[in-house]
């Protein structure tokens, strides 16, 4: 990597901790349900209003059926709103109804925090839709994941006196509070910021110009409000964009401090949440590793990603026409990059837009290099843990995190223990079914692709590209990320109803495991340390823990990386 690129991301990584901080100190105030007096008095009358006692613990079984319960209604809703849209109030460019497999998954797609999009959000979604649907689903399905996180924290931090067997907090206290107290003031703060920077916000219809090139031509250009859904489209790591776009049309992502803005938005949460876990569990150490754990792989994606695309393609040079060469590539590989980010900020923003779950993009994935392109896929493919999404990202880091305690225990014949826990057959066995899910999910899926005529029919490039193409579909809708290679054409009965399948089972198939072992945690006691304890809290088990994460995360994919971009990169550089 360049000079240049070695600074960006150092900058980058350093506004983030500062950054994450004080926002992890908030969130572990809120995990412990210690909220001051006039944020109980604020709150009290929604609680008042929907008959719901904020202090009553709830068994895990219950929470669990409460989140399900309450995602599926917003399913319902979302769905009946695209569907019903062309009837309904503020569409001034007249979108009508939704055809009914695109809705269905775009319902699923923003409930489940993966914001897949198979159309173009300015010529298919009115205003209303945009932000009485996705946008309030950006909220909730990030209050959701950061839910989860929660429960899971209390599951280690609890004593486990046996009064409280199973209890893990109140579900719908916890949504109310993420939401109110974290999700609306950053965005709020954030959607200043973009505004101030260019990106729009009004309900204006939309404008008719004549381009410079050719004045007898008109142009439409989509108006709407953006600026408050992109703020929580990163903050939330949800990822669906306004325009089709997506964060490289200038109405989202107009300038290079924006760009910054939001690529610190997308890892703001799933890092404060690092800081988070160590406050709450009583050992800040265990936040750092798990934070360490997670920049080491995103360090490294990066030192991967930027120099395959600066090394551009290779079959431009073998043309013979250097000047060409020159113009096309401007040192790298710039096709399908904005100009104004160039390739270091828009490899960067690749990199941290999938390991973090969220999907926006500022430059089309389809047009990297095959290297460059696997990078992200590979950042998915781990289970979305390299900070992951807001909540699943570091829900996701613990499993992996105990399964590591539990290969050591292994090595050495001890019983596994973390933070005090041990992990016993009940607590592998779940551990098991939420590390297995996404493979199961994303290999049997793309199979069924690339044998139906159906999913044959959406590949715009043959070959190994075209297999690239629908690994990455469900290796995103899966592990509930939403970014695309955009070389395929999903926005069909075939695609919309396989991915929407993937992802609510990526998303609801995974998160309930993980509450029955919170709830099964919270119930243990807590055991103190002695000297055949493993540390949890230094270099050798950060090490552990990545190497954990690369065995059991990747090597499921190795087979389909070898017929997709590595085959691509080999011919390629024949």
């Amino acid at each position: 990597m360049t000079s240049s690129a070695w600074s960006l991301l150092a900058f980058f990584l350093v506004a983030l901790v500062l950054l994450a901080w004080p926002v992890g100190k908030f969130l572990a105030a809120l995990c412990n349900e210690r909220v001051p007096r006039w944020m109980q008095r604020m709150e009290a009358p929604l609680y008042k209003l929907a008959g719901i006692e904020p202090g009553q613990s709830m068994h895990w079984l219950a929470y669990a059926l409460a989140l399900l319960a309450f995602n599926a209604m917003g399913a319902i809703f979302l769905y009946a709103l695209q569907r019903l849209q062309g009837s309904l109030p503020l569409n001034p460019a007249a979108m009508g109804a939704v055809s009914p497999d695109s809705a269905f998954d775009s319902a699923v797609s923003f409930v489940s925090n993966t914001n897949w999009q198979g159309y173009a959000g300015e010529s298919t979604m009115s205003y209303l839709t945009q932000m009485l649907g996705f946008t309030v689903q950006n909220f909730f399905s990030a209050a959701t994941g950061i839910a989860v996180a929660f429960v899971l924290i209390r599951g280690f931090a609890r004593r486990g006196d046996g009064k409280s067997k199973g209890l893990v907090g109140n579900f719908w206290a916890d949504l109310t509070r993420i939401t109110l107290w974290v999700l609306v003031p950053l965005s709020f703060v954030l959607a200043l910021f973009f505004v101030g920077q260019g990106v729009i916000q009004n309900f204006d219809g939309y404008k008719t110009v004549h381009t410079v090139e050719a004045a007898a031509s008109a142009q439409t250009i989509a108006m709407g409000p953006v600026a408050s859904q992109e703020a929580i489209k990163m903050i939330g790591t949800n990822g669906g964009g306004f325009f089709n776009a997506n964060s490289a049309h200038p109405y989202e992502n107009p300038t290079a401090l924006s760009n910054l803005l939001q690529m610190i938005a997308i890892f703001l949460i799933p890092a404060a949440l690092c800081f988070a876990f160590g406050r709450v569990v009583g050992d800040r150490r265990q936040g750092w590793a798990v934070l360490a754990a997670m920049a080491v792989m995103f360090v490294v994606a990066v030192a991967v990603i930027i120099p395959a695309e600066h090394a551009g393609n290779p079959l431009l040079a073998s043309l013979g026409v250097d000047q060409v060469t020159s113009a096309l590539q401007s040192g790298g590989n710039m096709e399908g990059k904005e100009v104004r980010f160039g390739i270091d900020a828009s490899a960067l923003f690749a990199a941290i837009t999938t390991a973090a779950s969220c999907g926006a993009v500022n430059a089309m994935h389809d047009s990297f290099t095959p290297i460059g392109g696997m990078v992200p896929m590979v950042l998915m493919q781990l289970g979305e843990v390299v900070f992951g999404g807001v909540g699943s990202g570091l829900y996701g880091m613990l499993i992996f995190a105990m399964l590591a305690v539990f290969i050591a225990g292994l090595m050495i014949g001890r019983t596994p223990e973390y933070l005090g826990k041990k992990i016993e057959v009940r607590e592998m066995k779940l551990i098991s079914i939420a590390i297995l899910v996404t493979p199961v999910l994303v290999l049997a899926g793309t199979a069924v692709a690339v044998m139906a005529g159906t999913g044959k029919a959406g590949i715009a490039n043959p070959g190994a590209h075209g297999f690239s193409e629908i690994l990455y579909a469900l290796s995103s809708a899966a592990n509930n990320n939403g970014s695309a290679f955009a070389g395929l054409s999903a926005n069909t009965p075939f695609y919309n109803g396989l991915l929407g399948l993937a992802m609510w089972l990526g998303r609801f198939a995974v998160i309930v495991p993980v509450l029955a072992i919170a709830g099964s945690l919270a119930a243990k006691q807590r055991l103190p340390v002695t000297g055949g304890t493993l540390p949890t809290h230094g270099p050798l088990f950060v090490s552990l823990l990545i190497g954990t994460v690369l065995l059991v995360g990747l090597l499921n994919y190795v087979p389909a990386l070898a017929l997709g971009p590595v085959v691509e990169h080999l011919v390629l550089w024949k």
